[in-house]
């Protein structure tokens, strides 16, 4: 089997302490200060991802790291060359294909220059994440009793790489769409391009709040540095699915908004005795923040590539192909990949938490 390497980067001061403990208790103007001349390094070493059927893939995470927001200001030739410099580590440890984690696959034209000087071929994981996504969204609706097909849904982000495949993904299954992004020019024109083709009505909305008040699904993916859902936003009962890295929601909507569900939809659980070891430190486990066997979409799409010896770019750029997400679901599910257990805020969604999300729902509407 081809071996990979996936490139990530801290999204979050939480992130960085994960990646590197000697970092807890500095401020944040030194730890960016010092990730401006910080050289990409590997950083943990996968090994254990093994199919029912028996075919074994191992990787690499490479650090190439900026912070989200150092990425969208800083010289894109500059950001561009820390993290070719990341995909080159990868290459020269043995990996067959490389995976572009969080804004490394959105700065600049989502990975096409990157493929143009990577050594290896790319794919940013969109695919699987658009996949696992929208089916987290439908299961989170079930499990509130909500019959998407009565809905309206909600996309914010909808002309992103992302969102604008969810749209098309997700028509089928709800009654109306309502398409959500702040340029209004290219939203208009994104509409045009497919309402005729929608299974269900649609409409557009610039404004997030005004989106909100509308649908009782929320499906977001932007690339947004900040939290823009509020909790006086959302209408009671509803579900948001979260596909944005850092989070559109913050934990103010946790806190004041019981009635509302919030998941994570881009997790995926492993197949086989996942293990991720730091290289700086063997015998000690890399955390990413996720439990124990589970791993993004982004990454598990990468695995999967390795896994079927696809050693060609996959998804890459703003448009993406609806057939290569029909596919890289196929070949997922082929090996073993499943949706993880549902998630948000750092913790587990216990069949407990959704009783108390329904029973705060009625109780709001009552």
């Amino acid at each position: 089997m081809a071996k990979f390497a996936f490139i990530i980067h801290p999204l979050s001061l939480d992130d960085i302490a994960r990646y590197e403990p000697g970092a807890v208790g500095k401020g944040r103007p030194i730890i960016e200060k010092i990730m401006e001349w910080m050289p990409a390094y590997a950083a943990a070493h996968v090994t254990g991802v093994r199919t029912p059927d028996g075919r074994e893939t191992e990787g690499w995470f490479i650090a190439a790291p900026f912070m989200p927001e150092q990425m969208l200001t800083f010289p894109r030739e500059r950001v561009y060359e820390k993290i070719l410099r990341g995909i080159e580590i990868g290459a020269e440890l043995g990996a067959g294909v490389a995976g572009l984690g969080g804004f490394h696959g959105v700065v600049g034209d989502a990975g096409i220059t990157l493929s143009e000087r990577s050594p290896l071929p790319l794919t940013t994981g969109n695919s699987l994440t658009i996949d696992m996504g929208v089916r987290s969204l439908l299961s989170a609706a079930r499990e509130m009793e909500i019959d998407p097909a009565q809905e309206t849904l909600a996309v914010i982000g909808a002309t992103g790489s992302i969102g604008s495949a969810c749209v098309e993904l997700a028509a089928p299954h709800v009654r109306r769409i309502v398409l959500v992004a702040r340029n209004c020019t290219r939203l208009r024109k994104f509409h045009e391009s497919i309402r005729d083709r929608l299974p269900c009505e649609s409409s557009i909305a610039a404004d997030v709040r005004e989106a909100l008040s509308l649908g009782r699904l929320v499906l977001t993916a932007t690339s947004s540095t900040q939290e823009i859902i509020e909790p006086a936003d959302l209408q009671t009962g509803a579900v948001v699915c979260e596909l944005s890295l850092p989070h559109d929601v913050g934990a103010r909507v946790e806190r004041e908004r019981p009635d509302v569900l919030v998941v994570e939809g881009g997790n995926v659980r492993m197949p086989g005795a996942p293990r991720f070891e730091r290289m700086r430190e063997p015998g000690k486990e890399f955390d990413l923040g996720l439990p124990r066997g589970t791993a993004l979409a982004c990454m598990s799409e990468t695995m999967v590539l390795a896994l079927e010896n696809r050693l060609d770019h996959y998804t890459l750029g703003r448009g993406i192909d609806l057939h290569k997400v029909r596919e890289i679901s196929m070949l997922a599910q082929r090996a073993g990949f499943t949706p993880a257990d549902m998630r948000a805020f750092d913790k587990a969604i216990t069949a407990e938490k959704i009783a108390c999300v329904k029973d705060a729902a009625f109780a709001s509407r009552r």
